[in-house]
């Protein structure tokens, strides 16, 4: 059982979504995990053929349970392995049908690539029947708005106890954190306003030249410059592991994202220094859709190195966050608004935003945060070039 979260202590093993016997390589997705802040699709690392299953369907374990045996490439099968061991089908293979399109699933579909665990469980706590559905997601997927929005046209009935469980565990997974980060890490704060002036105008220029699905937002820009600032301070680039700060080779930067129904996760996304503004959208875009539908990865939930966090929508111009441990450092940006601002001599009005960081002392400290923040401004200042 993977620890998705600095407090996660233990899963519910939902379904497997491989058969013993099956082949498998990396990166490939085997089982659904349902924990107190989403319900997260796990990943295998190491490419081989599944022996046997050690936990069934249903049952709550502690992390670092053994889930199952996988027989690694060129290792021979274990004589004890008893045949009869054996997981649901996975479901049939169907076209995906392009993203946006509407489609009913009928009941007989209603098998686990058609809707996420979160969707289905919600669906049961409100009585619905599957086959009213209409699916919006990609492949005709049930989502969690799908779900919400054929609830709220059903007739008034008492709010399901399901429901409010769940985001009464999911925010005491959160405060467990918090406290536990409070407690733990001394925390140093900076900030600095950055005149986004060039960046917005790159952004709307760009956008004149890219269909409305392919647009960049500001805040991929935000991302990127975060990304590569680190390689400037690496030591912000690291997490707490026992008595000492260990530094991570890979840039992970976790979004927080905020869920429809209360709450937020903070997945990564992978190697963003390396990738291309264009790439980054695209994951972005992607990350938040999974997200809010409930089929994120176990890695994707433990492999941030920092986080950043906006509540610039919100009309927040500053944010101090607190650090999610094993991380060291958590970035934070407000929204964009127009101030005075002093140029070449003269006074001007420029759109601009505040950009924060919540630190670890223990590993850095306000000399280099200064540097990363100010890198952070410089290369926005150059948004061709991230």
């Amino acid at each position: 059982m993977p620890q998705l979260g600095a407090d996660m202590t233990a899963g519910k093993l939902l379904a497997w979504r491989k058969k013993v016997g099956d082949p498998v390589k990396r990166g490939d997705i085997i089982a659904d995990v349902e924990t107190d802040k989403a319900d997260i699709e796990v990943e295998v690392f190491s490419a081989g053929v599944i022996e046997k299953f050690l936990v069934q369907p249903g049952a709550r374990v502690p992390v670092g349970t053994p889930l199952a045996i996988l027989r690694e490439e060129g290792e021979t099968a274990t004589p004890s392995v008893s045949p009869q061991v054996h997981a649901a089908p996975p479901p049939p293979a169907t076209a995906p049908s392009p993203v946006g399109t509407m489609q009913r699933v009928a009941a007989s579909e209603t098998v686990r690539l058609h809707i996420s665990p979160a969707a289905k469980k919600l669906a049961a706590e409100h009585g619905l029947d599957l086959s009213s559905i209409m699916g919006t997601g990609p492949g005709g997927r049930i989502t969690l708005e799908d779900v919400q929005r054929t609830a709220q046209a059903k007739p008034a009935q008492p709010t399901p106890e399901g429901a409010s469980d769940r985001q009464a565990r999911m925010r005491q997974v959160i405060a467990a954190a918090m406290a536990r980060s409070k407690r733990e890490i001394p925390h140093y704060y900076l900030s600095t306003p950055i005149d986004m002036s060039r960046a917005m105008n790159w952004i709307a220029q760009a956008n004149l030249k890219r269909p409305v699905e392919e647009r960049f937002v500001y805040g991929v820009l935000l991302l990127k410059a975060v990304a590569l600032a680190l390689r400037e301070t690496p030591e912000l680039n690291s997490l707490w592991i026992g008595q000492k700060a260990t530094p991570s080779a890979d840039v992970h930067v976790g979004v927080a994202i905020s869920l429809r129904g209360g709450g937020l996760v903070a997945p990564a996304l992978h190697h963003t220094d390396r990738q291309s503004l264009d790439e980054l959208m695209k994951q972005f875009r992607d990350l938040v859709q999974r997200a809010r539908t409930g089929s994120l990865r176990s890695s994707e939930l433990s492999d941030s190195t920092i986080t950043v966090t906006s509540l610039g929508e919100r009309g927040v111009e500053t944010v101090f966050g607190v650090i999610y441990p094993p991380q060291v450092a958590l970035v934070g940006f407000g929204k964009i608004v127009e101030r005075p601002w002093s140029s070449e001599g003269q006074i001007v009005s420029r759109p601009v935003m505040t950009a924060t960081l919540s630190a670890d002392h223990r590993v850095s400290d306000g000399h280099r945060g200064g540097l990363f923040l100010a890198a952070v401004d410089r290369l926005l200042q150059e948004p061709d070039k991230l």
